[in-house]
């Protein structure tokens, strides 16, 4: 795309984006970095939906990392709910742990020493910088990348990621103030969520409709490879998520007959278990019972 296109692009989503964007909490004006974090790790394969109550639960509970670090991982796990993933619970804990000890209890500014936090990666540590201290970082993730796709490069979708390209590809679309630039980041974001949709993009009401490549194109067919879709009933994620619903349920130990219950296929139930014992997301006692971890 010529610079003068991608600066067009920006202006336009710049002016786009504060009018039209979603009232979520996680991007309000008060929010700390601390709470962008915290969005930003249930976010992670998680629908808008489905965080929101959870995030508002967890940030009036634990409204800065040492409060959460003081408390136990089977009270963050049992907070977590049904948000799935729930090692993300057990990351976050441990980041919060980190960035109350070494940290001064204040969330990193700098993406280095953000990505040297435990399960934070590099879309993470953009993300943080972007939007919980409004810097110039190019962010992507899956949405924005279909809308560079569509309206820079004439293509239906992304295709397989290309780490170092895809940042430039966003470096090159944002305003070089840091400011403009973090709200452009939110926008593009925003813009391939709710307008620029994989399924049905709603190509009359988008504001780069003028300077989409693909819509010039006559939006041609994506024809590279896909993600395979990852189906969920009977894999051992579920399974997983049923063992941990007993454990959440509980008021302190259960007995092994108590996850029987939970999955009739003894082979996989075992294997799920014997996961989550690895994972540190349960333990068993010595008395075989089986917990949350304390």
């Amino acid at each position: 795309m010529a610079r003068s296109s991608a600066v067009s692009m920006a202006a336009l989503v710049l002016d786009w984006y504060p009018a039209a964007a979603r009232d979520l909490p996680w991007r309000r004006a008060d929010t700390t970095p601390w709470g962008v974090l915290v969005s930003e790790f249930m976010l992670q394969q998680t629908p808008v939906a489905r965080v929101e109550p959870v995030w508002t639960e967890w940030l009036a509970r634990w409204p800065a990392p040492s409060a959460m670090a003081a408390a136990s991982r089977a009270e963050v796990l049992r907070a977590w709910g049904k948000l799935g993933y729930p090692r993300r619970a057990l990351r976050l804990h441990e980041t919060a742990g980190v960035i109350a000890s070494e940290h001064g209890d204040v969330v990193p500014s700098d993406v280095e020493a953000l990505e040297a936090l435990p399960g934070i990666g590099s879309y993470t540590a953009r993300a943080v910088a972007a939007f919980g201290y409004g810097r110039r970082c190019p962010v992507v993730d899956t949405n924005v990348r279909r809308v560079v796709a569509r309206a820079v490069h004439g293509r239906g979708d992304a295709g397989p990621a290309r780490t170092a390209a895809d940042l430039a590809d966003v470096d090159a679309l944002l305003p070089p103030d840091d400011h403009s630039a973090a709200v452009v980041s939110a926008g593009l974001m925003e813009l391939g969520a709710v307008v620029c949709t994989a399924r049905a993009p709603r190509c009359g009401i988008c504001p780069v409709r003028e300077e989409c490549a693909w819509r010039a194109a006559g939006r041609p067919e994506y024809t590279g490879p896909r993600r395979p879709v990852q189906g969920f009933a009977g894999t051992d994620r579920q399974v997983r998520g049923r063992l941990l619903d007993v454990l959440r349920g509980a008021d302190g130990p259960v007995e092994r007959a108590a996850l029987d219950a939970a999955w009739d296929d003894a082979a996989q139930r075992d294997r799920c278990l014997d996961s989550l014992l690895v994972d540190g997301l349960a333990e068993q006692h010595d008395d075989g019972r089986f917990a949350l971890p304390a």
